[in-house]
């Protein structure tokens, strides 16, 4: 019996514009590399039989980078939002041999300090899984709601809360029914598991590192050059 293959998406088309920088936030440095690259680093390896990295169609220097990677790294176009990136990137890939019962990890091309211990969990726990799940951490700190975004109208219960994290990673062809469904009900979905929701799946939470930081403020790189050093 053929074994399940291993994929990777990286929706990487976003413009960091919460950054407040010219630059988009993948492509800052970090600890000798570029963000994008850090992000990339723990698919580069014969687990995974190959990665479609979604950019915008202006991107030359995303395009420079993929250039220097092994060609088991394609390009897919970027998209409007990020799940029509990670569509574009599943198309790709299908078109790269992958069959709709292997398995997809979607990562963040800003996450760069995934620990190699919870990839590794994560693969390892979703093994024989008919959906798939998703790295996540439990809330931690006490969550305020506020209609206003001045004042608190009520404190929410964070016991049964999780912060999702990426990667992500399902099933390659229930993904892509997952996407196309909510492209089609007009569902905007932030990630993954999201779109897997709405087809009435439930994604295994899969409990992970904190240290997982997704960039998205200028403080965060100092912050994620010490978590390198950190797992290093």
């Amino acid at each position: 019996m053929a074994v399940d293959k291993l994929w990777v998406a990286i929706p990487a088309g976003g413009s960091g514009s919460r950054m407040g920088l010219a630059t988009p936030k993948q492509y800052l440095p970090l600890a000798g590399k570029t963000v994008l690259e850090r992000s990339l680093a723990p698919f580069l390896d014969s687990r995974f039989a190959g990665m479609a990295v979604a950019l915008a169609a202006d991107d030359q220097l995303g395009r420079d980078i993929i250039s220097g990677l092994p060609g088991t790294v394609v390009l897919a176009a970027g998209g409007a939002e990020r799940c029509d990136s990670v569509a574009n990137a599943l198309n790709v890939l299908t078109e790269q041999g992958a069959s709709d019962s292997d398995w997809v990890l979607v990562h963040d091309a800003a996450r760069p300090c995934l620990p190699s211990a919870d990839l590794n969990t994560l693969i390892e726990k979703l093994d024989g899984q008919p959906v798939g799940g998703l790295l996540a951490v439990p809330v931690r700190d006490t969550l305020k709601s506020s209609h206003d975004g001045e004042y608190a109208d009520t404190t929410v219960d964070r016991r049964q809360l999780w912060q999702a994290l990426t990667p992500q990673m399902f099933r390659l062809g229930l993904l892509k029914n997952a996407l196309r469904h909510c492209e089609v009900s007009g569902l905007a979905v932030t990630d993954e598991a999201s779109a897997i929701e709405q087809l009435g799946h439930k994604p295994k939470l899969i409990a992970a590192s904190p240290v997982n930081l997704k960039i998205t403020w200028p403080a965060d790189i100092a912050l994620a050059e010490k978590l390198l050093e950190l797992l290093q």
